[in-house]
């Protein structure tokens, strides 16, 4: 017998969560037959002696056994009323449900102990028959529940046996403890069969599930996939465009003021400021572009358009945007090999060195950066060396998944922690792209150097490769010129009408399309010359809306329009064409919207 429970308690299961909490709902999916077969018990006991046993301590013991009955039916009624009740409460539960299960066991030892010997051989035949048929029905309850079972019947069988062995009054008494005995091993090892059986088909169960379930899933598998990529995809190009959209808005809004500034300062200071200001938006507005044509990679909406690249012109940009900030922190940008032509995407090597070169700077502290480029073995090697903080080994090979960041073995500062861990998994993607190996070295506390190999090129002989003269502001007079502006954003807004009125132009500004519908309503409401409007407007309108009602009111003088838009989703080209509008991407520098402006009023 010691064996057969040892055996058994080593082999009770510890179930994960989930599996308890499987087990706990089935035990109370059980309760409604189990307090059915209390309350027939209860009854049979209370009929049998009644007339028998002193009334005080019979309707005892049935007024404390039907209270415990209550408390379960009311502690089951509990359970259907939280059906969705969290985890945390279920397995809370099941502590109270194994006491009260275990006093209603204590309860029916009583009843064995109390009324054993009172009446016929009859009623105490009735009596075993009634409480061994309880320790019977426990084997399904409880069987997956060994040390819960064992108190149980113990709890039940070990009174009765008690109370027989010490009966004097009947010859038989010792055997009849005996077969009770026997009967409780014997009860216990049904319950260790019914257990492994019933683990057994649990498990065959769990088996047979897992494995039509791998073959629905493999058979799903292929449209699964595709259709997640396509909503990856979508849904990524979606927030980046969202994104470029808002950071767009103040970068326009900045070239416009600087250009203001411009015209209204004639210091040449002031000027060579301002074309600074307009080529870093320039280089921001490229930055945009380019993030959202990586999303695409993925979904296969970046083309690799190789052309000659002169390395000279990708340096310049650069320094021009890098070397502040070295400056900053100390450190020497040094940029070597421009004269060397590659033949390559320039967008895609510009972002690929642009992510490496501010990585370089963010973790160097002493030192400097350099970015190089010389001939190897046929190909070009474009290199970006740093002596900053290196990277561990244990790490290299990590590095370019996405949001990793590489841990140093001293301790980053707060600048050096900024970032998702996106910038060297692009590097990756844009470079297995245009199928240029990549790879890197490095040593912890020394530097790293990353390296990418590139085609050699070659520039045409017709192409002027000295440095392009920094461009003048085009000669265009708006003296005398109306242009009509919607624009919601209010720096944006007012920007225009201050860049427009210094061009000499008279400027009606709008915010939203009810208020150009109200101007043109009032009998002051006269033809504009041109018409500048924003795409994406308050109320869920459109720029198109705002043509729409301007053109209306005007139908024979076919108002030229520009339409201004930091959405880059695409779609804007069709609509273009079927509203006769040109179409310009935020930001816009102000030679470009001088251009557009003085090329829509010449068609006039």
């Amino acid at each position: 017998m010691q064996a057969l429970l040892t055996g058994w308690l080593d082999a009770e299961p510890t179930s994960a969560p989930d599996a308890q909490l499987d087990h706990l709902r089935a035990l109370y999916q059980q309760t409604p037959a189990i307090l059915t077969g209390n309350i027939v018990g209860m009854l049979l006991v209370a009929a049998s002696f009644w007339s028998l046993a002193e009334p005080a301590l019979l309707l005892g013991w049935v007024g404390v056994s039907l209270l415990l009955w209550l408390v379960r039916l009311a502690h089951y009624l509990r359970y259907l009323r939280s059906a969705e009740a969290d985890d945390g409460t279920l397995l809370a539960w099941r502590g109270s449900w194994r006491v009260l299960v275990l006093t209603q066991a204590a309860m029916w030892g009583l009843a064995a102990w109390l009324f054993w010997g009172l009446g016929t051989a009859y009623h105490l035949i009735a009596l075993i028959f009634i409480v061994y048929t309880y320790c019977l029905a426990s084997v399904q309850l409880l069987a997956r529940q060994p040390q819960m079972f064992l108190a149980f019947i113990s709890l039940v069988l070990v009174p009765m046996i008690g109370r027989i062995a010490l009966d004097d009054a009947q010859p038989w008494h010792w055997q009849l403890a005996g077969i009770l005995t026997l009967l409780f091993g014997i009860t216990v090892l049904m319950a260790r069969t019914y257990s492994s059986a019933l683990g057994q088909a649990i498990t065959l169960k769990a088996r047979t599930d897992a494995l039509a379930a791998q073959l629905r899933v493999e058979k799903r598998a292929a449209d699964e996939a595709r259709r997640a990529a396509e909503a990856a995809s979508r849904a990524k190009t979606q927030f980046f465009a969202a994104a470029s959209h808002d950071l767009r808005q103040p970068l326009h809004a900045m070239g416009l003021f600087a250009e203001a500034l411009r015209q209204r300062a004639h210091d040449p200071e002031v000027a060579a400021l301002v074309n600074s200001i307009n080529e870093s938006v320039d280089a921001l507005e490229g930055l945009f572009s380019e993030l959202l044509d990586i999303t695409r990679i993925d979904s296969g909406g970046v083309d690799v358009q190789p052309v000659p690249l002169r390395l000279h012109d990708v340096f310049g940009r650069l320094r021009l945007h890098f070397e502040p900030m070295a400056f900053e922190k100390g450190l020497m940008l040094s940029l070597r090999g421009g004269a060397h032509v590659a033949l390559a995407d320039p967008v895609l090597v510009e972002r690929i060195l642009r992510n490496l070169v501010s990585n370089a700077i963010r973790y160097t502290e002493d030192g400097g950066v350099l970015v190089s480029c010389r001939p190897r073995a046929g190909k070009l090697l474009l290199q970006v060396w740093d002596t900053g903080i290196g990277i561990s080994e244990a790490s290299l090979p990590l590095i370019f998944d996405e949001f990793y960041q590489a841990q140093s073995n001293r301790p980053l500062q707060a600048h050096h922690r900024k970032g998702l861990g996106l910038g060297l998994a692009i590097v990756k993607r844009l470079a297995a792209l245009m199928d240029a190996p990549l790879s890197v070295r490095s040593r912890s506390g020394r530097g790293t150097v990353f390296a990418v190999e590139l085609a050699p090129g070659k520039m045409p002989r017709s192409v002027d490769t000295a440095s392009p003269p920094t461009k003048a502001p085009l000669g265009l007079t708006l003296q005398g010129r109306s242009i009509a502006v919607v624009e919601d954003e209010a720096a944006v807004r007012e920007g225009l009408s201050v860049l427009l009125q210094a061009w000499g132009a008279s400027v009606l500004a709008f915010d939203t399309v009810a208020a150009v519908q109200d101007w043109l309503a009032t009998p002051a409401a006269t033809a504009p010359d041109l018409l500048l409007v924003d795409y994406r407007l308050p109320q869920g309108r459109t720029g198109i809306d705002a043509l729409v009602a301007l053109r209306a009111r005007w139908p024979e003088r076919r108002l030229p329009a520009i339409l201004i838009t930091g959405s880059t989703l695409g779609g804007h080209e069709d609509e273009a064409v079927s509203h006769d509008y040109h179409l310009l991407i935020k930001p816009v520098l102000p030679n470009k919207l001088r251009a557009m402006i003085a090329f829509k009023l010449g068609m006039r």
